[in-house]
């Protein structure tokens, strides 16, 4: 199940700790980002080894619209993490807030 990013935006202002996995590039990152561990989706496939902790936890996986991270979402999935969630809207929803 996907989360809105009024859930979320409650939850980080609880100041829960989270499994935030940013998709975006580098440079979206650097402009606007809410201290996920930035993988773009590009490297995804080879770098997935550096949240393998994750795999059965809840990750929440977001771009800046929605698209890179439904896609990284459904790869993650496949590689057996059980609890993957897409921001929906991505950081544009979210920075509207």
């Amino acid at each position: 199940m996907d989360i809105e990013v009024t859930e979320l935006k409650e939850r980080l202002d609880k100041g829960e700790e989270l499994n935030i996995l940013d998709v975006r590039n580098q440079n979206e990152f650097d402009a606007y980002n809410i201290n996920g561990k930035l993988i773009p989706v590009g490297q995804i496939g080879d770098r997935v080894s550096e949240i393998e902790d994750w795999k059965e936890k809840e990750v929440i996986v977001h771009c800046k619209a929605g698209g890179r991270s439904a896609k990284a979402k459904a790869f993650l999935e496949r590689q057996g993490f059980s609890n993957v969630r897409n921001l929906l809207g991505g950081m544009d929803a979210y920075s509207k807030l």
